[in-house]
C-alpha cells in the first residue's frame, strides 16, 4: 500500500463520528434533502494539505461551541475530485480547499475557505436563519 493511500485512509477514518462522509455525486442528493429540514454544513478537505488539516483541526477543536445542531457532510476531495467538481457546479461556488459551504433549501447560502473557516462565523450564518 502506498504512502498517500495510507495517509488518505487514516485521514478519512479520522473524522468526527457525527460527520457524514460523501463519496459519490449522488450523495449530494442526501445533502440537498437534509438541507430542506435545516441548514447543513459541507466540509471539503484535502488530506495532504497543511492548511486544510489546520482548518479541520480548528473546526473539530471548537465544535462543542457550535450553537445549533448542524449536520455536517465531509468530502475527501482528493479521492473524489468528481464530487468536488459537482459541488462547485451544483452550488455555484468557486472550488477552494479547504472549503465550508452552508446549504439550506438545496442552495449554498454561505461559503468560505482556508483560514477564514471558523465555528464562530458558521454560528453567525446559521443563527441568522433560525
Amino acid at each position: 500500500m502506498g504512502f498517500l493511500k495510507r495517509l488518505k485512509d487514516s485521514q478519512r477514518s479520522d473524522i468526527p463520528e457525527s460527520w457524514t462522509p460523501i463519496s459519490k455525486i449522488a450523495d449530494l442528493n442526501q445533502v440537498d434533502e437534509a438541507s430542506q429540514e435545516k441548514p447543513v454544513m459541507l466540509f471539503k478537505h484535502s488530506v495532504t494539505c497543511g492548511i486544510s488539516s489546520g482548518a479541520k483541526y480548528r473546526l473539530e477543536s471548537d465544535w462543542e461551541n457550535l450553537s445549533l445542531d448542524l449536520p455536517c457532510f465531509y468530502l475527501d476531495l482528493l479521492s473524489h475530485r468528481d464530487v468536488s467538481n459537482a459541488i462547485a457546479e451544483r452550488y455555484k461556488v468557486v472550488h477552494q480547499s479547504p472549503q465550508i459551504l452552508i446549504i439550506s433549501g438545496g442552495k449554498s447560502i454561505y461559503d468560505t475557505s482556508h483560514h477564514n473557516i471558523s465555528v464562530g462565523d458558521i454560528n453567525s450564518v446559521v443563527e441568522r436563519l433560525a
